[in-house]
């Protein structure tokens, strides 16, 4: 099993066709065919597990209304375990970011959410559910969206706790101390400067810097970067190997990063080289991103871009 925690956000994504412009102001006006709902934030890294066939626990916070009792629900359908989902009782909304989407292009998104630091007993809760799954864990992703889960405090206690399994981190800059001693950490190249305190900067030497620099400040066994059209960088403490996005067509990249860390995480946890996750965890990256919305990719499709099959 592979544990999950962090910020559970729904994804909301209002779908229609734009023919004209408002009179009111100069804006389009969308006239809408369909919404839907798809589990977004950490919990798309459990979307992105269940996709690979690998059992999850989602361990977050909600609100008590009614996004978060869809959650539950969804996580329930998915056979994810959400008994580490604590449901907040004292305002604190389910987050809920709503993307307006015409002719396949993203018009707008507004957001409904609070990043406030969840309060010490919230904290201690998640820490006592995650300390009974923590046995039947292989491995452990901490998604971190800086909504307010994933304290310094709370950070700190698992990574502390759970050493011996692989932690896995999708990293916010503003948290980078905290992650101190996790197996990896999964930065895009803009996370990565920030982390490192470098210049922006994509070019293969200034990369192998920026990851050289972080796995010595953070202690950490690798680092994978991804670096957009150049593909993903990763350094294991020895050596950098650079891989060549597999990316035909890109139409969106929301959620791809929950797509590496988890196909990542699932290839390490059944006993693959970091090197042969990480080329897997590309393949799976050039699959979602040549789908519109949150999405995911299964074994079938990460084999067909292996095999330069068109994936449907």
């Amino acid at each position: 099993m592979i544990l999950v925690i962090g910020d559970i956000i729904v994804d909301e994504f209002i779908w229609g066709d734009v023919h004209r412009i408002s009179p009111e102001a100069p804006v389009p006006v969308v006239n809408v065919q369909q919404v839907d709902r798809r589990l977004g934030g950490s919990a798309n890294v459990i979307r992105n597990l269940h996709a690979l066939s690998s059992p999850s626990a989602m361990f977050g916070v909600v609100g008590d209304d009614e996004p978060g009792n869809w959650v539950h629900h969804r996580l329930g359908e998915l056979d994810s375990d959400d008994t580490g989902v604590f449901t907040k009782q004292n305002g604190r909304p389910t987050a809920i970011k709503s993307r307006v989407i015409a002719q396949h292009q993203q018009i707008v998104r507004y957001d409904r959410e609070s990043s406030d630091q969840i309060n010490q007993e919230t904290q201690e809760w998640l820490l006592s559910a995650i300390r009974k799954q923590a046995k039947q864990a292989s491995a452990v992703i901490l998604s971190d969206y800086a909504k307010g889960v994933l304290t310094p405090e709370l950070l700190r206690q698992i990574i502390t706790e759970l050493q011996g399994k692989i932690i896995g981190v999708d990293p916010k800059p503003s948290n980078t101390k905290y992650y101190q001693n996790a197996t990896f950490i999964t930065p895009n190249l803009l996370e990565a400067s920030q982390m490192s305190e470098m210049a922006f900067n994509n070019e293969d030497d200034h990369v192998e810097a920026m990851a050289k620099k972080l796995h010595e400040k953070l202690g950490l066994q690798f680092i994978l970067i991804t670096r957009s059209e150049r593909g993903m960088t990763l350094y294991d403490g020895k050596s950098c190997t650079h891989i060549p996005t597999a990316a035909r067509d890109v139409f969106d990249v929301t959620g791809a990063g929950d797509t590496v860390i988890a196909v990542f995480t699932a290839c390490l946890a059944r006993g693959e080289t970091p090197l042969d996750a990480a080329k897997t965890a590309n393949l799976a990256a050039g699959v979602v991103v040549g789908k519109v919305g949150t999405a995911t990719a299964d074994w079938s499709e990460i084999d067909a871009i292996k095999a330069g099959a068109p994936v449907v």
